[in-house]
């Protein structure tokens, strides 16, 4: 592996200790044919693409993209919210306050707002900030204010007691101040929940050289392990409450279709991307279960964080 002294690491930022981990390109939508190097740095731990695809945005997130054009009625899409609320009523419940204020940063039309409130009753004021501008109609739609443009934009009078980056950091070029930002909003006794992949796993070591499915590319910008994740965090003034492993299962099951589709058993095209096809969700219920069993002894390839202000 051949370290590139001019490359900067996107999570840590320190310059000329970071080697091509891997290449990857979309075989997800099949966007661009592009190669791109997947670097690790050896100061931190992260990994991180290179080039950045800055400005390619329009083109490598697609008309068809998921979370554009996820189905709310679907039995998946069910069950997800039935586990959300589980998981956001004990945390909402340390979150002091007669009335909250949530914000939901690439929330698209706030789906997941939908279920913090109906998780708790307390949240009476909700923001959106995404880029899309599609999802403006249906976010006001839900009762949600939206700002369409980049989270580091963003101004507010007001001051948020919940704010959520579920698989947002990743997509980010400078996650340290998309962090900082997050600071600067976030209300006294709130905080920040993140979701994000861990590069730490079984499964991104075994499907390194074939385009494990957390790599996501070309729109996963920087990967973090736990430690690094948790070393960002304090240089943008934030601290950890808590950090936990969580299933990888898209990943594991994007990684085994990819896989399958070089041995001539799937077709992926770019009209029906990986996330559509008919053994996507039959795989994903699978490896859901396989990483409940195995996160009880290893480390599984999703991260989750509550941040809060010192």
């Amino acid at each position: 592996m051949n370290q590139i002294s001019t490359i900067v690491c996107l999570c840590c930022g320190e310059k000329g200790t970071s080697v091509v981990w891997a290449k990857a390109t979309d075989l997800e939508y099949r966007t661009t044919t592009d190669e791109f190097d997947i670097m690790r740095c050896n100061s931190c731990g992260s990994m991180f693409i290179h080039p950045i695809p800055l400005e390619r945005l329009s083109e490598i997130y697609p008309s068809n993209y998921y979370s554009f054009a996820q189905s709310q009625d679907s039995l998946v899409h069910r069950i997800k919210t039935w586990l959300d609320k589980r998981y956001f009523r004990p945390l909402l419940a340390k979150v002091k306050g007669h009335n909250l204020s949530a914000l939901d940063v690439g929330g698209g039309a706030g789906w997941e707002l939908n279920v913090l409130k109906e998780a708790d009753n307390r949240i009476t004021h909700t923001q959106v900030v995404d880029l899309d501008p599609d999802a403006e109609k249906l976010a006001h739609a839900n009762g949600h204010e939206y700002f369409c443009g980049r989270f580091e934009d963003f101004s507010s009078d007001s001051s948020f007691n919940v704010i959520l980056m579920l698989n947002l950091i990743e997509h980010v070029a400078n996650p340290l101040e998309v962090l900082e930002q997050a600071r600067n909003l976030l209300a006294p006794g709130g905080i920040i929940l993140i979701k994000t992949p861990n590069i730490d796993s079984w499964d991104a070591r075994l499907f390194r050289h074939s385009n494990w499915g957390g790599y996501h590319c070309p729109r996963h910008w920087t990967l973090f392990t736990m430690p690094s994740m948790s070393g960002l965090v304090q240089r943008a003034g934030l601290k950890v409450i808590e950090a936990s492993y969580t299933q990888g299962a898209p990943f594991w099951t994007t990684s085994v279709l990819f896989r399958m589709e070089k041995m001539g058993l799937v077709s992926i095209t770019r009209e029906r991307p990986v996330v559509y096809h008919p053994l996507f969700g039959l795989l994903s219920a699978f490896f859901a279960g396989f990483d409940f069993i195995r996160g009880m002894f290893a480390k599984t390839s999703q991260m989750f964080f509550i941040l809060g202000k010192f």
